[in-house]
């Protein structure tokens, strides 16, 4: 659990977890809620919606992220090292 969150918590992990969440978050928060945004009818509710809409795909980026840095820190302490 710790090299999970190790690697969950390092700057490049988070860096690109924010571009995806911004780019996939604002796909969803579109396809979802059109007809909120082109009415222009905002509810407290939906706005909650809409960033939980945004916090989905940042937890499945960093998530994922996470699992493959420590997947590979795991895989490399195995290894053995190269012989000279």
């Amino acid at each position: 659990m710790r090299l999970f969150f190790k690697h969950a918590t390092a700057r490049a992990t988070l860096r690109r977890s924010v571009k995806v969440a911004a780019l996939v978050g604002t796909i969803l928060a579109i396809i979802n809620h059109y007809d909120m945004l082109l009415s222009g009818n905002f509810t407290a509710r939906r706005c909650i919606q809409i960033i939980v809409t945004y916090f989905v795909p940042f937890s499945v980026s960093t998530a994922s992220s996470a699992l493959q840095g420590r997947a590979m820190e795991l895989l490399a302490a195995r290894s053995p090292a190269p012989s000279d």
